[in-house]
């Protein structure tokens, strides 16, 4: 997730006004513009559309000309959006989904780190409370809780100056990828977001959801149509939903009605 206080998504993601029918009036950037715009993280890792984890040179390219170079514009809306790639939703399996084990770092965290482990947890029972997944804190791998920790589904670790104010990861992200990464600037500047709105928002991702603008018409924050709706009714006010890409969500990052049925919709 971006700070507030940064450009719409400009540059990271690939963003347009209108809906299909101003896809001719897209700009749409080379590869090389591309790729200086994206975030490069840890671990050989390209951080797109925010807050999104592309592994590699060779998986930024793909991303690029399977989603981006095309221009093509997802048109079905709905709320809450999956990620969705070759005909096929990116999911956790249903038994997978009940056993998402992770880690929360006492070495980068420090003083903080108690803070980081309520507000994970706090974040994880909003949607545990709708869909049928299980987040499980696996406290006795904190303090060597890394990116190599095999012990767990994934990470939670401090980073500072990222240029973000935290990332996560869809299901289909090797291990080393699979990180949930808070920048510093977490823990003084997200405005109304609390710590625990920006993680709803990040584990929303863990669990395969896209970003709800994406599918906007009018939010001037376009990703790519690798998307598919899970529910009838588009939602400015979702979880997945940055507030500063038209959105109508002022306050804390929350799940809505709509996230619930959508949530439910992919994990029964």
């Amino acid at each position: 997730m971006r700070k507030i206080s940064m450009a719409l998504l400009a540059g990271v993601a690939l963003v347009g006004c209108g809906g299909p029918e101003a896809a001719e009036q897209q700009q749409i950037p080379t590869f090389e513009e591309f790729q200086a715009q994206a975030i490069k993280d840890e671990g050989d890792v390209y951080v797109v559309n925010g807050d999104e984890a592309i592994e590699g040179i060779e998986g930024l390219k793909a991303y690029y000309d399977n989603y981006v170079a095309n221009g093509d514009v997802g048109t079905t809306e709905g709320g809450l959006a999956v990620y969705y790639v070759s005909g096929r939703d990116i999911k956790w399996s249903a038994t997978a989904a009940r056993n998402i084990t992770y880690c929360v770092s006492k070495t980068s965290f420090g003083t903080r780190y108690n803070t980081v482990v309520t507000a994970m947890a706090n974040a994880a029972a909003a949607w545990e409370a709708t869909a049928n997944v299980n987040f499980v804190h696996s406290s006795s791998y904190d303090s060597s809780c890394t990116a190599s920790q095999s012990a767990v589904v994934f990470d939670v670790r401090m980073v500072s100056g990222a240029g973000y104010t935290a990332r996560a990861f869809f299901p289909n992200s090797s291990r080393s990828a699979r990180n949930v990464l808070i920048d510093s600037s977490a823990f003084s500047s997200t405005g109304a977001w609390t710590l625990t709105g920006v993680l709803r928002h990040e584990l929303g991702h863990t669990l395969g959801f896209r970003h709800e603008h994406t599918r906007s018409t009018s939010s001037g924050c376009y990703e790519d149509a690798n998307w598919r709706a899970l529910t009838t009714t588009y939602d400015r006010a979702s979880v997945m939903h940055y507030p500063q890409c038209n959105g109508t969500q002022t306050g804390d990052l929350v799940l809505t009605s709509l996230d619930k049925s959508g949530a439910r919709a992919l994990y029964p």
